[in-house]
């Protein structure tokens, strides 16, 4: 069941109107959800094409849909779909580029309305999070589903955004109701009443069931998660295995014992590109990991981090998928030790076959705190085979250029002559 499915016949008694407040008693959890968000953010400066299909998409032959507003869903489009057919789904939609750094702006101010209300605010995504507002309900002298309202208004006053939030008293019936209230709702999930709200669901609304789970679990009769909780465990768990099982066993009598985490530590930070067509020249591979490196660098030094392993990923024309990695003496947040360590590994792995995609990936990840071990070159000024303290200097100041004048302000001199990503 997807996150923005139509709820079944009746389940309008649990969304929040002005005449109608479901009983939120208990109901500490919300999963705050965007509407249709890089589509919306895009939709901000131009509200004239609010009722029209708009679809946020890359102009290549190879692009995706980022995203796509309500009205250009009806026709079948969702996120992940090939550029190429939604504009056979659709041939009037407008088709927007998407804007590089306006989402992740807009999220961070979404998650600081967040923080706000709770600190325990777990993001899940740029445009969802979960959020335990059990401390907060004295604090602020409101309810679980005043304190969902306040913030529907409070996204869309500062933000210009629309969000749903699901109200429960457990995580992933809370996420659930936030899909069932889109688009721009509340819907609250009584604790008393979750057998109710879940029961009459299809077994793929459970957390954790994939096509293929559903397709056993169908065979077997099971068709809503009633017939689920109906199911002795042990008969579960000969279906699927003895925890997966118990899981579903549990999920469908509205148990979930998963607390809500706020952020956790970052394992890795990269970035990656599906070429239009596919690169063989050594020259263009070179200077597209410098275009991944730099961008993978600027990310850990915005968010006050090094690593010590340079991952590279290879796809190449006929699908075949390779990674390669490397660890550093130490750890780095420098572009041009980044690309200098995924050129050596595509030289490792590569074999002059075509490339249809390159990532390059930074893991190993600490604060910024941690010194970073010098090479002689580096304490020269020189450009040492692991380039270090000088160039970090030139990023750092390249780094506060375009954060002033934009990001083509200062690029290596190789890129200049070609399109950003």
């Amino acid at each position: 069941m997807g996150r923005q499915t139509a709820p079944p016949e009746g389940f309008d008694r649990f969304r929040v109107t002005g005449a109608r407040r479901p009983d939120d008693t208990g109901c500490g959890v919300l999963h705050v959800d965007m509407d249709a968000f890089f589509a919306a953010v895009e939709l901000r400066t131009r509200p004239e094409l609010a009722e029209e299909p708009v679809v946020v998409a890359g102009a290549g032959p190879r692009s995706v849909v980022v995203s796509a507003n309500y009205p250009a869903r009806r026709y079948g489009i969702h996120s992940a779909m090939p550029a190429s057919r939604a504009r056979v789904l659709c041939p009037h939609a407008v088709f927007l580029p998407p804007t590089r750094g306006l989402y992740s702006e807009v999220s961070r101010g979404v998650m600081a309305v967040f923080a706000d209300v709770t600190p325990l605010v777990e993001p899940l995504s740029l445009d969802e999070a979960f959020l335990d507002v059990s401390g907060a309900l004295r604090r602020l002298g409101r309810t679980p589903a005043e304190i969902a309202e306040d913030i529907r208004d409070r996204v869309a006053a500062e933000h210009g955004i629309t969000c749903s939030v699901g109200v429960a008293g457990v995580k992933f019936v809370a996420k659930l109701a936030s899909g069932l209230a889109k688009p721009d709702g509340t819907l609250v999930v009584p604790v008393e009443r979750t057998r109710e709200f879940l029961h009459p669901l299809p077994v793929s609304a459970l957390w954790g069931v994939g096509p293929r789970t559903a397709a056993t679990l169908r065979d077997h009769g099971l068709d809503t998660i009633a017939d689920i909780a109906r199911t002795p465990r042990d008969r579960l768990s000969r279906m699927l295995g003895a925890a997966a099982g118990a899981h579903l066993h549990s999920l469908a009598h509205g148990r979930d014992e998963r607390p809500v985490v706020p952020e956790s530590e970052e394992k890795s930070v990269g970035a990656e590109r599906t070429f239009d067509t596919d690169l063989s020249s050594s020259a263009a591979l070179d200077r597209e990991l410098l275009r991944l490196a730099e961008r993978v660098a600027a990310t850990l030094r915005a968010r006050g981090l090094r690593g010590r392993t340079v991952s590279l990923k290879v796809r190449f024309g006929d699908f075949r998928t390779i990674t390669r990695a490397r660890t550093l003496a130490g750890p780095t947040d420098v572009g041009r030790r980044i690309h200098a360590t995924a050129v050596a590994l595509l030289a490792e792995a590569a074999s002059g076959a075509a490339v249809r995609l390159l990532g390059v990936r930074v893991e190993g990840l600490s604060t910024g705190e941690e010194p970073e071990q010098l090479s002689f070159g580096d304490q020269l000024g020189v450009d040492a085979d692991e380039p270090g303290t000088r160039w970090r200097e030139a990023e750092v100041a390249a780094d506060v250029a375009r954060s002033r004048f934009g990001a083509a302000a200062v690029r290596p001199a190789s890129l200049l002559d070609h399109d950003e990503v």
